[in-house]
This record gives structure tokens, sequence and C-alpha cells, in this order.
């Protein structure tokens, strides 16, 4: 490794990590003046639990949000300060390209993408899951638990042929309503159970069915079984009745990947806040080089006003991106578009921007 690399390099983690330690006390501030009733309110909550699970992972999840932001403000601070420095003129003088003084900059890039990704898809979930928990059991009121507590109107495919619906289901019971079991031969109804309620025994993972009333649909005659209880097993479980973003926030990849493919096997219709949120995780992490460029073509560059021009320029820009982040985000959750396009529009309109600068600026 030569010296410039080192010198750019040094400089680079230095302003990255002192601007993620200015970013995140700014957040955790925040977040504190608007938390400290709901803390203060909470029954059995210890300080402790307050640091190490709603901060400790708050940091987490905030650090990696705020990561392209705190390392765009960084290269643009440090490398306006190069330039009005005169060092990058210097530097381009003794016969270095613009491409060979990028290169130390893709370096940083490439660590700290690398570390984004793997934080992504298995450090993030874990502590979104802790996160989720704390807000669940301390924060979070009445009403809005309930939504997450049961659902209504709910069906799901099993296989090809077999499907169930529930007029109603209670997570915290673990007891259904209206419960109906079809299964088909074709477009043909075969078999049809239908049970006033159901409860899920976790013990030995079967359904008790109570009221229930059999029905075989036979060439001539139908064949009508009734009774009081029955005990059965299904091919789900009760959580896979639940669809809400923060379940997928707390999955690894890997389970989100699964937990997709599964869902979509079993015929539930619109997942695009799932895909949208496993989509992100590898796209967040590539913004780190597209970023990076944008902001040393236009920093490297020695103009009046200093490195205020640069910074206002760069903050400018890096909010339209956050800007067009969010909409595709919000976009690519509806059942109408496709979330891997919608995740991916804002690399795709800033790294052709990025490009364009970099022609620009090596002219």
């Amino acid at each position: 490794m030569k010296i410039l690399d080192k010198y750019i390099l040094k400089k680079y983690f230095t302003s990255f990590f002192f601007t993620l330690l200015i970013l995140i006390p700014i957040a955790i501030a925040i977040d504190v003046s608007e938390k400290v009733g709901k803390f203060l309110k909470a029954e059995n909550l210890t300080l402790g639990e307050i640091v190490k699970d709603y901060y400790g992972s708050f940091i987490v999840n905030y650090g990696n949000t705020f990561m392209p932001l705190a390392l765009f403000i960084s290269v643009i601070m440090f490398t306006s300060k190069l330039s009005s420095n005169s060092e990058v003129i210097a530097i381009q003088s003794s016969g270095v390209s613009f491409n060979r003084f990028l290169r130390p900059y893709f370096m940083g890039a490439i660590l700290i993408a690398l570390f984004s990704l793997y934080a992504n898809h298995f450090i993030v979930p874990n502590t979104n899951k802790i996160f989720e928990d704390f807000n669940e059991k301390y924060l979070r009121n009445a009403s809005k638990k309930k939504t997450k507590n049961s659902v209504s109107k709910v069906s799901l495919q099993l296989s090809e042929n077999d499907y169930v619906y529930f007029g109603n289901y209670n997570f915290r019971s673990n007891n259904g309503y209206n419960f109906t079991f079809e299964h088909f031969d074709g477009n043909q109804l075969k078999y049809k159970l239908i049970g006033q309620t159901i409860k899920w025994k976790e013990k030995d993972s079967t359904f008790k069915i109570s009221n229930y009333k059999k029905r075989y649909i036979l060439a001539r005659n139908d064949s009508i079984v009734s009774g009081s209880y029955l005990d059965t097993v299904f091919n789900f479980q009760p959580k896979d009745l639940l669809y809400v973003d923060y379940l997928a926030k707390a999955m690894s990849s890997i389970n989100l990947h699964d937990h997709i493919k599964q869902s979509e096997d079993r015929g539930v219709k619109n997942l695009n806040n799932y895909k949208v949120e496993l989509y992100k995780r590898t796209s967040l992490p590539v913004s780190s080089f597209i970023l990076t460029l944008i902001a040393v073509t236009l920093a490297s560059k020695k103009r009046r006003g200093g490195i205020g021009v640069n910074l206002a320029a760069g903050l400018t820009l890096m909010f339209l991106y956050v800007f067009f982040m969010k909409v595709s985000e919000v976009l690519g959750s509806t059942a109408e578009s496709s979330p891997f396009i919608m995740v991916w529009i804002p690399n795709i309109l800033f790294g052709a921007l990025s490009i364009g600068l970099y022609f620009n600026a090596k002219r």
C-alpha cells in the first residue's frame, strides 16, 4: 500500500467514524426526549433494560441506517479540505491520475460496504427483534398490541389442493373461530371440514377443533359427519397467519428468503413488504460506492466558498437520495409494483449521476 493510500484511508475512516459518532448521540437525544414519558410510565422497567435492550439495539439499527449519510458527509468534508489546501492539485501534478486518486476511496468503500452487508443480513435482524420485543412489552399501547395479537378473515394455501380459512384468530389464546378446511381435486371440491373453534396445542403440534362438521363430496350423495371435538394436524402453524412488517425486520435474510418462498407456495398474495426488506439489505451497502464517488467528484475541485459550497451541494444530493429511497420503498410495498426494481431505482439513478460527475471531474 502506497503512502497516498494510507494517507487518504486514514482520513476516510477517521472522518467517517467521527461523523457517525456525532449523528448517533443526536438521534439518541431526540429519542430520549420523545420516549422519557413512556419509560417512566412503564411498569417494572429498569435502567439496565433501557440501556442494554433498547438503546443497545437503537445504536446498532440507527448506526447502520446513518452509515451512508455519515460516509457521504465525511468524504465531502475531508476531500474538500484536501482540495482547499491544494493537496489534490499537488497529488495530480505529481503524475497521479484521477482513477489512481480514487483507488483508496473505493478501498474504504469496499470495507464499509462488506461490513454493512454482513450487518444488514445477520446482525441488525437480531437487534431488531430485541428492539421490537422491548417496544411490545413496555412502549406500545393496547390498541396497537391488539393488531398484532389477532387477525381476521385470513386464508392460507397449504398445498396445491388444500386451503384453510379463519374468521378470526387470537395469537395470545391460540384460539381461532369460524374455521374451514377445503381439499380440492383440480377445480372440484372433494372434502370440507368446518369448525366453530380451533385451538393450537403447541405441546404436541396439533389442532383441536370443536363443534366440527366433515363433508365428503361424492359422485351421487354427500357424506356428512359431525362431532364435538376433533384432534388433527395441518401443515402450518399459527405464526404463518401473521404478516406484518416487524416480522420481516426481525428475520435473518436466510429465514426471510425461506419465509417468502413458503408463503408464496401457500398462496399469500402480497408479500412485497417482505421482499422490500430483503432487497434493501443489499441495496443500502452498495450505495457506499455510489455516494463515495459522488462525494469525491464534487469535492475534489477547488471552488470559491470552500467546504461550505461542496457541503451544501452534497447534502442536497444526499437528502434527495434518502427521499427517493423512502418513496421507492413505499411504492415497492404496493401489490402492483415490482419490489426489486423499486428498491434499486435510487441506486440506478444516482449511479448514473455519479458516472456523469466522474467523467466531468476526470476532464
